[in-house]
């Protein structure tokens, strides 16, 4: 994949997140700890959605999708770092990292867009309930997730097109766990001033104009419940407190990697271990812990699958 530009670059080497032996043996247990925490937590949203019949709705559809790009984005960037806090090995091939740099923004790119139709989804739910079995049908889901992938593609194709003619010389440090976008066109030697900001524009002007269309529509939704009924509205704020919890969680560290001006490599890193480590855990956590349906689901699950007990 580009090989020919590069010739001269055949791997990089990630600084990782400490140098100091005591501090990479904590990051070594954390990380582990969390990405199993992380791999069994989605995993068990998304057989409970598959497997309980009651919970074939669009939310819970949506979902389950939701979890499986969590876990995705996870295990394309966390199992890769435990394995270099293991061996001391941090270096990556050049195809390695644009191959990870490629499925991390169709990943990105898709969440976005997943979480767009989640908060359609919740509008016609609370403002269009007679509506919603037929405004939210089947095909509209699986029209909804598929756009979504289609988008994530082609937000992912248009980044690695503005970076195909890039020249790498040296360095080939990069001063994290992965391979980002910004970090990655700062090693080119090359004038990257113009590239740069195409960059800032595709991916930090989208991530902050997807995160305040959805507040702005979470907005939207808790005034016109408040103008029907002010009692319903505690109702509504409480199931979309989770949603909008989500979304802040996703967007920030985005928003923040690609707008902010002035890299600052540890707080970089501290949004990236949030990105990666905490918010995976915390989506299935905060939509299972908050919900009825799926706590009497897992139960349901444990009862069929006894080694699930301890788990649910």
């Amino acid at each position: 994949m580009y090989e020919a530009n590069y010739s001269e670059v055949s791997e990089f080497v990630f600084l990782g997140l400490s140098t100091f032996r005591p501090m990479q043996h904590f990051l070594l247990t954390f990380s582990t700890v969390f990405y199993v925490t992380i791999v069994l937590g989605n995993l068990l949203v998304m057989f409970t959605v598959i497997f309980d019949s009651r919970l074939h709705s669009p939310m819970y559809f949506l979902l389950a999708n939701l979890s499986f790009i969590d876990l995705c984005l996870s295990t394309l960037t966390v199992p890769k770092m435990i394995s270099d806090l293991c061996s001391g090995q941090n270096a990556v091939s050049f195809q390695g990292c644009v191959i990870q740099i490629f499925v991390l923004h169709v990943l990105g790119g898709s969440e976005m867009v997943l979480l767009i139709a989640m908060a359609l989804d919740r509008y016609v739910a609370i403002c269009k309930p007679l509506h919603y079995l037929t405004i939210m049908s089947p095909q509209m889901c699986i029209w909804l997730l598929l756009g979504a992938w289609v988008i994530g593609l082609i937000h992912s194709v248009v980044q690695l097109t503005f970076i195909r003619h890039l020249y790498f010389c040296g360095p080939n440090e990069i001063d994290s766990f992965y391979c980002d976008l910004p970090r990655f066109i700062r090693l080119s030697c090359t004038d990257t001033y113009n590239l740069e900001f195409m960059v800032t524009a595709n991916s930090g002007f989208t991530s902050m104009g997807t995160f305040f269309l959805l507040i702005f529509s979470y907005i939207f939704i808790l005034v016109t419940v408040w103008k029907r009924s002010s009692g319903g509205l505690s109702k509504a704020l409480s199931t979309l407190s989770a949603h909008i919890t989500v979304v802040v969680l996703f967007f920030g560290p985005w928003i923040f990697f690609y707008v902010w001006p002035l890299p600052t490599v540890p707080v970089d890193k501290c949004l990236a271990i949030l990105d990666f480590l905490i918010t995976p855990i915390l989506n299935p956590a905060i939509y299972t812990l908050r919900n009825k349906d799926m706590k009497m689901a897992m139960k349901r699950l444990s009862s069929q699958f006894p080694s699930l007990r301890k788990i649910s």
